[in-house]
């Protein structure tokens, strides 16, 4: 079998001029065979299998409604429903109608959604009743269509199956994924057509040479978020590879087990978050899931991890590196080369990654410095929506600045030695503290606050708030526990903070920045 130098000085890129998510992801699959796309595990506990024939008929239907009432090429749709087929549909839907994507993860509450919505200009939104029900008092003047349960339903039955799908270029705009940073809101993320193609390579390789004869993929990660939707979903369905869809509002680590043995799920995205829970699960092989191939990114793994792995799925567990902006360019692949723990892998083929300096000049091997990748590149984003200034200075020269730090050896392994921003990496989720931050500056009880990340054993990170009340508040247990619902309630339940610290004033800079990494400091030593 060929090894890795020689796959990647084999590799060629196959980017045509004209490309169309939605058509490469289903309908050319649509030959009437039944052929398998979506093995949907309802809560009823109900298998129901949705070939590609009945995919191609639901979203063209989709997209027939949708374009009679004047949503079309360039729109924005926002997707606001969990692991289910209405979400796939939406999304293949918006990509055969050349309009753009704006997934949305559906803990996201009031606040959060109004903004990525309002940001992106959502003409329509695809949703549920979890959904509708936090659209009540939203300012959305752009938005002019909201799809929903029977409303849902009642659009689709009254539309044709037969639908033209728009001849759209790869270069063409296809999905706005937000993004969390340091500073300010988040970034919407603006990826065209090509970025599955780009993803491809990324995926094959952790997955030990993806696809395989009677491969059957699943992850716990949301639809809603890159690590979902381009790692996991879109990727299989264009190698015509079945996903088990399964809304999961908590992750169970049993029940997981349960799930992958009982459907025999051949391949797995678990992020090192999950995988630390399914390791505290007694006797793990008694339920007897056996997995070809389980890729994991986010976090390096240790060499336990690994050895448990191999001895609970029958299967090395690959590491994968990546980010919204540019995903999927560096991966193990234990099919082809031998895993190095604490080591997450090699330029995935197609990628030119390198270690640069500030000025974006490469460094030796051996040296640490910023995670980088040289455009063009189809995986690449093709910037921030509406915001040029954050896209410029996200490269040096060609290279875009991941913002990590990392160490590249003689041999092409890359090292991941940790943020040079103040992004929170929690339970799988990269959490930015300034959407938080001004959460809870929003309430009348708090005159400052902070936002970081403490360690945590389980989560990678614990999102950690460091408060200052307003005059005449006291700080007590009653006043955290109400910051936080007050987080959670209008931001989202994935990124509340699980600590929240009460200080009499917060390190600021000579300008009136607060020093988050001096905080950062001192509470990992002393903990609130």
């Amino acid at each position: 079998m060929p090894g890795y130098e020689e796959r990647r000085a084999a590799f060629r890129w196959q980017v045509p001029e004209r490309f169309n998510i939605g058509v490469a992801c289903c309908d050319r699959w649509a030959d009437g065979s039944g052929r398998l796309a979506l093995l949907h595990l309802r809560d009823d506990g109900r298998a129901e299998r949705i070939s590609f024939d009945a995919l191609k008929a639901a979203s063209n239907r989709l997209a027939n409604a949708l374009a009679a009432q004047g949503i079309g090429r360039g729109d924005r749709i926002g997707v606001l429903l969990p692991q289910v087929p209405e979400a796939a549909i939406a999304h293949l839907a918006a990509y055969k109608l050349g309009a753009i994507a704006v997934p949305l993860f559906q803990l996201f509450q009031e606040q959060a959604l109004e903004f990525r919505l309002r940001d992106s200009g959502a003409a329509a939104l695809v949703t549920d009743a979890v959904g509708l029900a936090k659209l009540s008092g939203l300012d959305l003047p752009a938005l002019r269509l909201v799809l929903a349960e029977e409303g849902l339903r009642e659009a689709m039955a009254q539309a044709s199956d037969r639908f033209t799908p728009v001849d759209t270029l790869a270069e063409d705009p296809a999905v706005i994924i937000y993004t969390s940073g340091t500073t300010g809101s988040p970034k919407g993320a603006l990826h065209a057509h090509r970025v599955l193609l780009g993803h491809l390579p990324g995926v094959e390789m952790p997955q030990d040479l993806f696809p395989q004869a009677g491969d059957l993929f699943w992850t716990p990660a949301d639809w809603a978020w890159i690590g979902g939707l381009l790692d996991v979903l879109l990727p299989s369905l264009f190698h015509g590879v079945p996903v088990l869809a399964h809304r999961m509002a908590k992750f169970d680590p049993e029940y997981a087990f349960r799930l992958m043995a009982g459907h025999g799920v051949r391949n797995a995205f678990l992020p090192p978050t999950a995988l630390k829970m399914l390791r505290a699960v007694p006797d793990p092989t008694r339920f007897g899931a056996r997995l070809r191939s389980i890729g994991s990114g986010g976090e390096t793994l240790g060499a336990g991890l690994l050895d448990w792995g191999r001895a609970t799925f029958g299967c090395t567990i690959n590491e994968f590196y990546g980010q919204t902006e540019c995903n999927l360019v560096v991966a193990s692949c234990a099919a082809i080369m031998p895993p190095r723990p604490g080591w997450m892998g090699r330029a995935v083929f197609g990628h030119d990654v390198a270690i640069v300096d500030a000025a974006g000049t490469p460094l030796p091997p051996g040296t640490t410095g910023t995670i980088a990748i040289r455009r063009p590149d189809p995986v690449m984003f093709l910037g921030y929506w509406n915001n040029p200034e954050a896209t410029a200075a996200k490269f040096a020269g060609d290279w875009l600045l991941t913002g990590d730090q990392g160490e590249q050896d003689e041999e092409g392994w890359f090292r991941f030695i940790g943020r040079d921003d103040d992004v929170i990496t929690s339970a799988g989720y990269r959490i930015g503290p300034g959407e938080i931050e001004d959460c809870l500056l929003r309430h009348p009880a708090v005159a400052m606050a902070a936002v970081i990340g403490l360690p945590d054993p389980l989560r990678t990170e614990s999102v950690t708030a460091v408060v200052v009340p307003a005059p005449g508040i006291a700080a007590d247990a009653a006043l955290a526990r109400i910051l936080q619902d007050h987080v959670k309630i209008r931001l989202a339940g994935h990124a509340y903070p699980r600590q929240v610290i009460f200080a009499e004033s917060l390190p600021l800079t000579a300008t009136g920045k607060v020093m988050r990494g001096s905080l950062r400091r001192q509470y990992s030593k002393e903990p609130g």
